[in-house]
């Protein structure tokens, strides 16, 4: 853990002093994940890593344990006062590389209520990356945001198909008209981060920012200015 808490600070400075406005802690790196429920020591780890970076860091900060682990992030992120947790599966189902997730926001808002966290904000991803989504084919993703707002999401989060695929800027459009937080969270680069970030509320960015624009990589510094810099322009 130690050398994954070096990791996550050095991650984080680089993020922070080149302009990124706020900071995601995920277990990205913990494939093959498991659905829904983790190890113990997954959500200690998570505890520790976001607890490191939220001591050292004052911007907003969020939370993400794979695969689906809402309810472990949700106290996590309460346990180490974090503001928002970005979540899979919050309705409706959908096929992903892990089997059948079914929502569970019912189970989550009414934990964040009895916690009383609930400055927390869920960002829910809307026709998630990774997964086959023929058991929601009739719906629309605006359809699907719609239900997510229904349900309470603070914010969807739109993304392309797969880890570092772009997303549609019709979709990113059609869930923006909904009055919805908008997020883009896959395949942003130099190329379309302004086009992007003038139709949606926040991007979340990884493989863009790492070494040879590979997710599995580290951080590159001149990437992630390389990025802002096109942004500002």
């Amino acid at each position: 853990m130690a050398a994954v808490i070096d990791t996550c600070l050095k991650e984080a400075e680089i993020y922070v002093e080149n302009g990124a406005d706020g900071l995601i802690v995920e277990n990205t790196h913990d494939t093959p994940y498991l659905k829904r429920t983790v190890d113990p020591g997954t959500v200690a780890g998570c505890a520790v890593a976001a607890g490191a970076v939220r001591e050292r860091f004052d911007v907003p900060i969020g939370l993400q344990i794979l695969a689906g682990a809402n309810l472990a992030a949700l106290e996590t992120a309460a346990t180490c006062d974090l503001d928002f947790i970005r979540v899979e599966g919050f309705a409706y189902a959908h096929v992903a590389d892990e089997g059948i997730i079914e929502g569970d926001a019912g189970k989550l808002l009414r934990r964040r209520a009895h916690l009383g966290c609930e400055q927390i904000e869920i960002w829910a991803d809307a026709k998630k990356k990774h997964s086959s989504h023929a058991i929601t084919s009739d719906l629309s993703i605006a359809e699907i945001a719609k239900g997510y707002l229904f349900f309470g999401a603070d914010g969807v989060i739109v993304t392309g198909g797969h880890t570092g695929e772009a997303a549609s800027a019709d979709d990113v459009r059609s869930v923006s008209r909904l009055g919805a937080y908008t997020i883009v969270g896959s395949g942003i680069t130099t190329k379309n981060i302004a086009e992007t970030a003038s139709i949606a509320d926040a991007l979340i960015v990884g493989s863009a920012c790492k070494k040879d624009g590979r997710w599995e990589s580290e951080v590159d510094a001149g990437r992630v200015r390389d990025l802002l810099d096109a942004m500002n322009r």
